[in-house]
């Protein structure tokens, strides 16, 4: 169940927000999740492709174009590098906490929540000394809809590659920066509530592979749009904010060097998407069907 949860939450970072107004700023419709940056200087091209980070075995295929043009660059970056012991030291730490949940809830909310945990086959005695965000993971398994044996992780699978082909393995932000970002989003009362929607999240997930299987990114970026999933301060926290900051570390690991970029599916599209965002920039961005 531990080694589920932690599993979850990484993947929860991205699954959960995919969300924010639904407009497409560029000219290609084509359905791709990999893209190819150049221009603006470049010596050589480099590639963004959108991850969907838990995946049941029957889902679960990384595309040949995905893997050739991990192949033509000199860097692998991730959301995180987890090559980093103090990187993977802090990631273990974000799963305590100092308080209990029972001592933040009056006795009739640990008395909901209890019952809200018995649906995720844990109760609230076992996780009380965990934090609010690994709460939140809870939430992934509900909704994978295969037993952890049959989980794969696609960063994982791309990184093992990276590391095979010895590749520099980089991260596009700390994971303390990544707390900061999921601390403002999710707090104790507000994790609960998501916790109430298992139901919803199992539809929406189903959805939400059917569209990364058919790489269609306007369909995963508008799928999470609703309200009762992400409020605009949450979107603020957890997609644009996180989108700008890396947009602004992107071009110096591109400048010398092609690199190749594993985020979210989440934060490719959409009017702060990584992909417009770049463009804005003066950069060539163009979806890729083939390499």
């Amino acid at each position: 169940m531990k080694n589920l949860v932690k599993i979850g939450f990484a993947a929860l970072l991205s699954v959960s927000t995919i969300t924010t107004k639904a407009q497409n700023t560029n000219k290609n419709n084509e359905n791709s999740l990999l893209w190819e940056v150049s221009g603006n200087g470049l010596s050589k091209p480099s590639y963004i492709t959108g991850t969907f980070h838990i995946l049941c075995s029957k889902d679960f295929e990384i595309k040949p174009k995905v893997l050739k043009a991990l192949e033509k660059s000199d860097n692998f970056v991730m959301e995180i590098n987890y090559t980093d012991p103090t990187e993977i030291m802090s990631l273990q730490k974000m799963f305590k906490t100092d308080k209990k949940i029972s001592e933040q809830l009056s006795p009739e909310e640990a008395k909901e929540l209890n019952t809200i945990l018995a649906n995720y086959r844990t109760d609230l005695k076992s996780i009380d000394s965990s934090s609010p965000q690994a709460l939140y993971a809870l939430l992934s398994t509900k909704a994978i809809p295969c037993s952890q044996s049959e989980v794969k992780l696609y960063e994982m699978k791309l990184l093992q590659k990276a590391i095979k082909d010895k590749k520099n393995i980089k991260g596009l932000e700390k994971v303390e920066e990544q707390m900061r970002s999921i601390n403002e989003a999710y707090d104790l009362k507000s994790t609960i509530a998501q916790l109430k929607m298992g139901k919803e999240y199992e539809i929406l997930f189903r959805q939400m592979i059917e569209a990364f299987k058919n790489e269609n990114a306007q369909s995963l970026y508008s799928l999470f749009k609703d309200e009762r999933f992400m409020n605009a301060q949450q979107e603020k926290a957890m997609l644009t904010n996180r989108n700008q900051n890396w947009v602004k570390t992107m071009p110096e690991m591109m400048k010398k060097e092609s690199s190749f970029f594993a985020v979210g599916g989440s934060h490719l599209m959409g009017e702060n998407g990584i992909i417009p965002l770049l463009q804005s920039k003066g950069y060539t961005v163009k979806p890729v069907s083939s390499l």
